[in-house]
């Protein structure tokens, strides 16, 4: 086993950046992309599942999303199987954060904080060649380009595109984006991060410091990563990109997923009878704490 999480799997990233004990990472992490005026300086967890507004309404589930403190909000989101509709689904989640700053009565005058969205993303959505960046940042702008709305922005970091080496480092970014690629296959601190932060984020992720249950949810992580990955591969490699009958390979895949997510529910019921925290068990399946309550 690596000595440090994996933060591609849902344990490792909420691990890294989810706990209290480690939210000065996120806030660290976050200021990399964020303009000066906006920099964090402390910020609260809020509650992940946000519901619509009523109960026929479809739910919104964040893998993190925290509120600074002077309003501000921001979506976090790991991703790693690819989605044809990803962009759609980040502007349907800044939907809820939106809609809750609604005051009732009639002296709000409809003034929003900020809204960042932050996709971490293992895949590439850009299909073409002559538009692939590894970095995205969008607002709102109009037809000349000159930013029109500056309150609401996506920052999309399309991961298999950052390709710097040790000796390409040369911005706190960099070091981020280096550690998250690389955390998992490190098997000591480089010396290009031996900065307080990164030694706390390293100290975090090192699996050996994890109690049992920790290790046993991250674990169970894992082989849903590992699942997961084994699906998008096979899909590749039978020829989807081959033209391919699209109904039976959609089919296929679905069939494999369903029993993935079965899989998971399996595991989640047996760490539920072994006493583990149910916290713990969200983390490392990534079902909700209501799913995990319903099972028997």
């Amino acid at each position: 086993m690596s000595k440090y999480v994996n933060p591609y799997t849902d344990f490792g990233f909420k691990k890294l950046f989810r706990e209290e004990a480690s939210k000065d990472l996120l806030i660290d992490f976050l200021n990399t992309f964020l303009p000066e005026k906006h920099r964090i300086e402390r910020l609260e967890f809020r509650n992940t599942e946000q519901l619509g507004p009523s109960e026929a309404d479809r739910k919104a589930i964040f893998d993190i999303f925290c509120e600074a403190e002077n309003g501000e909000k921001f979506i976090v989101e790991m991703q790693n199987a690819k989605q044809h509709y990803f962009k759609d689904r980040a502007l349907f989640y800044t939907a809820y954060p939106i809609r809750e700053q609604g005051i009732r009565g009639e002296e709000w005058q409809f003034k929003l904080q900020a809204i960042y969205f932050v996709g971490i993303l293992g895949f590439e959505y850009d299909e073409r060649e002559e538009r692939r960046k590894f970095l995205r940042d969008v607002m709102l702008k109009d037809q000349d380009g000159d930013v029109f709305y500056d309150k609401l922005r996506f920052i999309f970091l399309q991961m298999p595109l950052f390709t710097k080496t040790e000796a390409e480092l040369e911005t706190h970014r960099d070091k981020w984006l280096y550690f998250l690629k690389n955390l998992s296959c490190f098997d000591h601190i480089p010396t290009i991060l031996r900065e307080p932060v990164f030694e706390r984020a390293f100290e975090t992720a090192e699996i050996a410091q994890m109690n049992t249950n920790e290790q046993v949810c991250y674990e169970a992580s894992l082989k849903t990563y590992r699942d997961n990955y084994a699906v998008m591969e096979t899909a590749r490699t039978e020829g989807w990109d081959k033209g391919r009958a699209e109904g039976e390979a959609v089919g296929k895949i679905e069939g494999i997923i369903k029993g993935k997510i079965e899989g998971k529910i399996e595991v989640a019921r047996n760490l539920k009878k072994l006493g583990v925290d149910k916290k713990m068990i969200a983390q490392g399946t990534g079902l909700s704490i209501e799913e995990i309550e319903r099972l028997e």
